[in-house]
């Protein structure tokens, strides 16, 4: 698709509704509020996917490639169908066309760093006068792009900060967090990019994956190569209709084929829900405890149906003694034992796991942890699948992005500008003029807005890109490497 057309569709004529003699419109994308209780930084991530996908791949190919008559006679097409024959004119496009790239500066934070609300994660602003309508005629696309990556990376920052806080009280194989969030939302997701770019986001701070479009989306656009660094992984897996081809009466024949014939060394998941769980953690488990622990792998167990925290936890409200009141951790611990972690915990024996990936959240994952530690089992003893209950279950207002113009120039005047509704609540309420991003060490400290133009070139916002160049390229490593140190950072400041 032509990427002039990727806007709403009151902005097509914007340019003829600033004043007379506009020269420049600069504006910021901000995290602006937090609809989640304890979350007050945001990761930013997908400005490279945006600038490398959009800004140079697709208008490359899909506009200063093709034709000029091509090009507007087909936007022209468009919007006099849309708003009607004659409603604007497009010698503004055969501009473009015509210069051959996309006159543009953006200043942005590193990727991967945790941004304060209310402090912009970059800027944006025209190099040539004539084209001071093309910075806003973004913002649609810009805003699409961008708030999911860095809502689904905020996401699993925070639950990477749960598991690791827990695997330390619990004595828990801290190397083995990064594979406990499991990514399991492709399925789930709002289309093929959307995948992706909460997929990547993930990975982040994870490297366990279903959603193997990420692992291509970060080698194609952040660096990133398989061959030298482990970008994201998986192991064997059945799913149900695997399990029911086996026949209920022969399920326990399944399990022992899948363990000994099939996957005779290292890790394999077994869906156990298909027909009776309790059965198979109850009956099946103790007879091929013996295959089990014979084995160079682990077994895991998944249930997928039920309540997560009592069907992992155990059901206060069940029969005592039962094992739905016991719950599946303390079940298979009574079968199978294990260690005692050095802070106290039990910890289940290495060839046996568990993975829950069904209407998984933040607060339920917590309230496992919590649960299983409660009962005095490490929480590494559970990983959590994690799904488009929770990477969906989100909109662009969970963090309140958006972009807004604080400052142009008319008539070689500069103005600063902003907004700030009566009617609302503060949230909506815009900085001014030129800005600054203040911090050191890559930790953003604040927010300076109304600087001089000398002073916005400052701070923490580099140059990324200008005039159709990328300028600056963020490697999958480094932002993990920048993630990981800002979360050492807050674990240091919170003790």
């Amino acid at each position: 698709m032509n990427p002039i057309h990727l806007s709403d569709g009151y902005k097509v004529d914007h340019r003829n509704q600033y004043p007379t003699g506009t020269e420049l419109v600069y504006s910021n994308f901000t995290p602006r509020k937090s609809r989640i209780e304890g979350v007050d930084h945001v990761v930013f991530f997908g400005l490279q996917y945006f600038i490398k996908k959009y800004l140079l791949e697709e208008f490359e190919e899909q506009f200063f490639k093709k034709p000029k008559t091509e090009v507007v006679k087909k936007y022209q097409r468009r919007i006099e169908n849309y708003l009607g024959k004659g409603a604007i004119t497009y010698d503004h496009v055969e501009a473009l066309h015509e210069l051959g790239y996309l006159p543009l500066e953006i200043r942005a934070l590193s990727e991967g760093t945790l941004t304060p609300f209310r402090v912009p994660m970059f800027t944006i602003q025209n190099t040539q006068p004539e084209f001071f309508w093309l910075t806003n005629f973004l913002e649609t696309l810009l805003s699409c792009i961008l708030w999911l990556p860095c809502t689904s990376a905020t996401t699993a920052f925070h639950y990477r900060n749960l598991l690791d806080q827990y695997a330390e009280k619990t004595g828990g194989d801290t190397a083995f967090v990064p594979w406990q969030g499991h990514d399991f939302s492709f399925r789930g997701m709002a289309g093929l990019e959307a995948a992706e770019l909460s997929g990547a986001a993930h990975l982040l701070s994870f490297t366990g994956t279903d959603t193997i479009p990420a692992i291509d989306f970060l080698e194609t656009y952040y660096g990133a190569n398989v061959d030298t660094e482990l970008v994201g992984g998986s192991v064997p897996a059945t799913e149900h209709s695997v399990m029911c081809m086996g026949t209920q009466s022969g399920e326990i024949d399944t399990f022992r084929r899948l363990i000994n014939e099939i996957y005779p060394r290292g890790m394999v998941s077994i869906v156990s829900d298909t027909w009776d769980f309790w059965q198979v953690i109850t009956e099946f488990m103790p007879e091929l405890k013996e295959a089990i622990l014979s084995r160079e792998g682990k077994v895991v167990i998944r249930p997928d149906s039920g309540d997560p925290v009592l069907i992992l936890c155990g059901d206060p409200a069940a029969p005592v003694g039962t094992p739905a009141y016991k719950g599946a951790v303390e079940c298979l611990w009574e079968t199978f034992g294990g260690t005692i972690t050095a802070t106290g915990y039990r910890l289940l024996d290495a060839h046996m796991g568990l993975i829950y990936g069904d209407s998984i959240t933040l607060e339920r994952c917590q309230t496992i942890c919590q649960r299983l530690a409660d009962k005095g089992f490490a929480s590494t003893n559970v990983v959590f699948g994690i799904g488009s209950y929770t990477y969906q279950y989100v909109t662009r207002d969970t963090f309140g992005f958006a972009m807004k113009a604080t400052y142009g120039v008319v008539n070689g005047e500069g103005r600063a500008i902003f907004k700030d509704p009566k009617t609302d609540d503060g949230t909506k309420r815009s900085a001014k003029g030129l800005i600054k991003v203040e911090g050191e060490n890559g930790w953003v400290s604040g927010l300076s807005d109304e600087v001089s133009p000398e002073g916005a070139t400052r701070g923490l916002l580099q140059t990324v890109f200008k005039d159709g160049k990328l300028l600056v390229e963020h490697r999958l490593a480094d932002i993990r490497n920048r993630l990981q140190q800002q979360r050492k950072f807050l674990l240091q400041a919170s003790n």
